[in-house]
């Protein structure tokens, strides 16, 4: 093994991890935290309605500044591109 020499460049070292293992036993428990009731259509359901209701009811403020932040790509245009009135 040669000395350290910090006045030449570190040569890269190759370096991997397989974390196949771990996300197999992270998404095990992930499905067991959810239990065998959980329905993901459902749920995106419900948070698309919840989505609704959070933009629904906006004055002309909060409308205008709705669509410059749907229109910067920050929130999700709904519908047709306007919030729920």
């Amino acid at each position: 093994m040669s000395a350290y020499d910090p006045t030449q460049p570190a040569q890269p070292v190759e370096f991997s991890v397989d974390l196949t293992a771990h996300e197999m036993l992270r998404r095990a428990h992930v499905m067991d935290a959810v239990g065998p009731t959980w329905d993901p259509v459902k749920a995106l359901r419900d948070e698309d309605a919840a989505y609704e209701l959070l933009y629904s009811g906006l004055d002309a403020e909060q409308q205008r500044i709705y669509d410059e932040l749907a229109a910067a790509g920050v929130l999700p245009e709904r519908g047709d591109g306007r919030a729920t009135a």
